[in-house]
């Protein structure tokens, strides 16, 4: 009798160990190697232009654009050059220059890949059309000879820095893609990376 009884209890407890002894716990996010790491970076470059041209320029008139603001979590950035707008198209037509100076910002998101706290510091240009309207396509070149982005990428956090770092993107639609400190890198920024 004593032997039916640890054949029984042995599978069992096998199995209780393969399903986990807490059953509440909160998923695991799967691992974000460095190309994943560089992607949540890029998404924060992007993030952050898009946040300090709504911030300062959303609604401008037309024309010569020059504006400068704190941001979010500390440091400045300021924007100059110019936007025109499409309203058949419903675009905006941009030609402008982000200086990055300190800059931080903290984005908290559900998917580990889109959340970052991430600071900015140097000059990024951005040549092309922002879309308005569901009718019209963002289509962006991006570049810049010299940034330097320092913060966490990914949830949990890790951290990531990069001194210098030449940046050359290109935005199709919801697809950002190029070269960032000499690496390939990619992000849909529809959606998780």
């Amino acid at each position: 009798m004593a032997g039916s009884r640890l054949s029984i209890a042995a599978p069992v407890l096998l199995l209780l160990a393969a399903c986990g002894s807490d059953p509440g716990a909160a998923p695991t996010s799967p691992p974000c190697d460095a190309a994943c790491q560089d992607s949540v970076a890029l998404r924060a470059v992007r993030e952050m232009t898009k946040l300090a041209y709504n911030l300062l320029l959303q609604g401008n008139p037309v024309g010569p654009q020059s504006a400068n603001s704190p941001c979010p979590l500390g440091g400045n950035v300021s924007i100059v050059g110019e936007a025109s707008s499409n309203a058949d198209q419903g675009a905006t037509v941009v030609s402008l220059v982000y200086d990055f100076d300190g800059c931080a910002h903290l984005e908290v998101d559900d998917e580990p890949g889109e959340t970052y706290q991430m600071t900015l510091t140097g000059v990024l240009t951005q040549d092309g059309t922002l879309a308005a309207q569901p009718s019209a396509t963002t289509a962006l070149v991006m570049g810049s000879d010299s940034m330097t982005m320092n913060g966490t990428v990914y949830d949990p956090p890790l951290a990531y820095g990069e001194e210098g770092c030449a940046l050359e993107l290109g935005q199709n639609g919801n697809d950002l893609s190029g070269l960032m400190c000499g690496r390939e890198v990619g992000v849909d920024l529809s959606g998780p990376n």
